[in-house]
């Protein structure tokens, strides 16, 4: 933080454990990794832009792309501040006004306009988009195929069932798994993975870690391609030490990965692995516990990062190597929403 100004102490001791994890390579959190993701964009010569409705500050007091000055008028940008001085400043973030159907359909057009954008739009909570839903199914799903426009914005929905009932809980992952037209059958040998995500509607995301957020976020404008991204945004990870990424997850070469293989360094050898829990997003951390708690070292867990196109090539690659073991589907929604 610059020292020209007075900030306020909790957001100062944000950033403050943000240099400390860069500095020693450890414990990146989501916040960080998100800030590093736009700031390396837009030091390759591209615009990030994020819109909804506290995106500034975020909902869950992640973010801080904006910090107000305590002792005067205005705000400090920290993305704008360390990025490339060539590049102008071109990070935005604005707080949007309480209209999701309008304020969806502006970032729609804007990340048509223009496509080395990362246009990102947030709901506050994920079943906001319920007030968007016409754009989402009118353009956001459909536009490429009635007008060939292709689209590469990026919603971002807060989901968690962590008890804060209706419309504070679930993204609706289901509707947008719904809307997809990705195939269900496996790919032929001649379907590369890159030909598999430019042929379908959009792509439908759920990650654990911070750095494989990061990734995911880079590959919307690094990939020769626009599609639109629909990623299913924690709450609990966003200040969850487990989710946390250390300096070298987001080296040079690394990529998004769609599917996270069994970490317990206790499990039994692969042959006698009884049990294959395969499943997507935060609720990992809640099996992870569990299993360690129970001593459940004959179970392993795959999380899912890419729900859809569905992984077909790398969670086949997972579970092969667990011949006698049975497959299960775990998630924290009812059974008739969710991936299930």
């Amino acid at each position: 933080m610059p020292t020209d100004g007075k900030f306020h102490p909790a957001v100062k001791k944000i950033f403050d454990a943000r240099v400390k994890s860069i500095q020693e390579g450890k414990g990146i959190d989501w916040g960080t990794a998100e800030a590093l993701a736009f700031a390396t964009l837009i030091d390759e010569g591209n615009h990030v832009r994020i819109s909804g409705q506290d995106v500034e500050r975020g909902t869950f007091s992640h973010r801080h792309a904006h910090v107000w000055y305590q002792d005067k008028d205005g705000v400090y940008v920290p993305i704008n501040a360390v990025a490339n001085p060539s590049t102008n400043r071109n990070f935005i973030a604005s707080n949007s006004h309480l209209s999701e159907y309008a304020v969806l359909g502006f970032e729609l057009g804007y990340a048509q306009t223009n496509p080395n954008t990362l246009t990102i739009w947030e709901a506050q909570f994920g079943d906001f988009a319920n007030g968007a839903q016409i754009m989402i199914d009118t353009f956001l799903v459909s536009g490429e195929a009635k007008w060939n426009v292709k689209n590469g914005l990026v919603v971002l929905l807060p989901h968690g069932y962590m008890g804060q009932g209706p419309e504070h809980s679930s993204g609706r992952v289901e509707r947008f798994l719904q809307l997809a037209d990705a195939s269900d059958e496996y790919p032929t040998e001649d379907q590369p993975e890159s030909a598999i995500m430019e042929t379908t509607n959009m792509t439908v995301a759920n990650c654990t870690t911070a750095a494989n957020y990061f990734h995911l976020l880079r590959s919307q404008i690094r990939r020769p391609f626009r599609k639109p991204l629909v990623v299913m945004a924690p709450k609990k990870l966003l200040k969850y030490r487990g989710a946390n990424s250390d300096i070298e997850d987001f080296a040079q070469g690394l990529r998004f990965k769609r599917v996270l293989g069994d970490v317990n360094k206790n499990i039994v050898a692969p042959e006698k692995v009884r049990r294959v829990i395969l499943c997507s997003g935060q609720v990992f951390y809640d099996l992870w516990d569990a299993q360690q708690a129970q001593g459940h070292h004959d179970v392993a867990i795959v999380r899912v990062e890419q729900m859809s196109p569905f992984p077909f090539r790398s969670v086949n690659e997972e579970t092969m190597k667990y011949k006698n073991a049975e497959i299960i589907w775990a998630q924290e929604e009812p059974k008739n929403a969710g991936g299930w």
